[in-house]
Parts: structure tokens; sequence; C-alpha cells
């Protein structure tokens, strides 16, 4: 059965970007290792370690459709409509882009419930990753996560886009599954209904 996951690479105090958007100290394990792991974005190349390549490969292979914000589509230009987990993108957005049609590919949906319906729609049999912290605490306050992925960095930022917020409810989590990858350790925790 398909579930939907966030996944994010986060530091190890809390954030997935520091306060300017930068994420070059927390992504640099995308770049580690030996294994070159497949992108449907031409413009963007996945050296990870062995262990770390096996994970990305189950994330990436498994996932159907993608949902995002519009903040980091507008960030990324919408991947140029290819994002490298090569799934489709659903977009949380209030305001579709005039010119949306620059994205064949992309979905866009006026909110997170909206979203993830349309993700799973698309995705069939496959899992719906989130990947974007708001949308990500969004889902989670309305219980519509299974799983929570997070690729943890070693790097303290001290400021920045925290991965969780106030979710506005208390959660717990099973125990984790972890994979100890080279400049990341990679934890996923089930979400206990």
């Amino acid at each position: 059965m398909s579930k939907v996951i966030t996944h994010m690479t986060m530091s190890l105090d809390g954030f997935i970007a520091d306060p300017d958007d930068r994420i070059d100290d927390i992504f640099d394990w995308y770049a580690a290792g030996e294994v070159t792991v497949p992108s449907a974005n031409e413009g963007v190349s996945l050296r990870v370690d062995e262990a770390s390549a096996v994970m990305l490969r189950d994330l990436t292979v498994g996932t159907g459709a993608l949902v995002a914000g519009r903040r980091l589509f507008d960030i990324t230009d919408g991947w140029g409509d290819s994002h490298p987990v090569g799934a489709p993108v659903v977009v949380v957005t209030h305001h579709v882009p005039q010119d949306a049609d620059r994205w064949p590919r992309t979905t866009f949906a006026g909110d997170v419930t909206e979203a993830v319906t349309r993700a799973r729609e698309i995705a069939g049999d496959k899992d719906v990753t989130i990947a974007s912290a708001n949308v990500a605490q969004q889902a989670l306050a309305l219980g519509l996560v299974d799983d929570v992925c997070v690729s943890l960095a070693p790097v303290l930022l001290g400021a920045g886009i925290p991965y969780f917020a106030d979710l506005g409810r208390h959660l717990l989590l099973e125990d984790p599954e972890v994979v100890q990858g080279r400049r990341a350790l990679h934890l996923r925790y089930a979400v206990r209904r």
C-alpha cells in the first residue's frame, strides 16, 4: 500500500536551510561518495556512499508523486519541470502562476489536503513524498503523513528555516529505521496511529 512520507535533509539543530535559503552545508552528502544515483534532472548529480545510495534509490524509485510548496517551487523554478526524483510534482499554492503551462508535469492545488489527494491519485501504488517544510508541517498537523524521513547532516546552522515548527499537536513516532551514511544519518519514523 502506498504511503505519504516526508523527506528533508536537516541540520542537527533542526533547519533545512539557512536564513538566506542556502543549503550547501546540509546537502554536501549528495556529493560525498563514489556511487552515482540516477537523477531525472540533468542539472542535478547525486554521488553518495553505498549506504546512502540504497536509501536514496528506495526513496526515488518508490515515489510516484512529489508535493512541494510554492516557495520551494519558485526558488527552484519548478526544477525545470524535471524534479530529480523523476515523479510529477503537485504544488500547494493560493496563486497558480500565469505561465503554469511551462510545467506540464506539475499540478497546482489550493491547500495541503487537496495536494495530497491529487498526489495520491497521480502516484497510484507508489508513495507520495512531501519535500517542503511548511507543507510537511501542515500535513503532519492534519494527520496525513505515514512516515517522517530525515537525512540528518552534521552541521549546526544556528538559524534558518525549520523542518518542524509548531505543529499544533503532539505526535508520537515509532522507533526509527537508521541508515548511517557519509555526511548524513538517515532516519525514517512511522507515525504512530
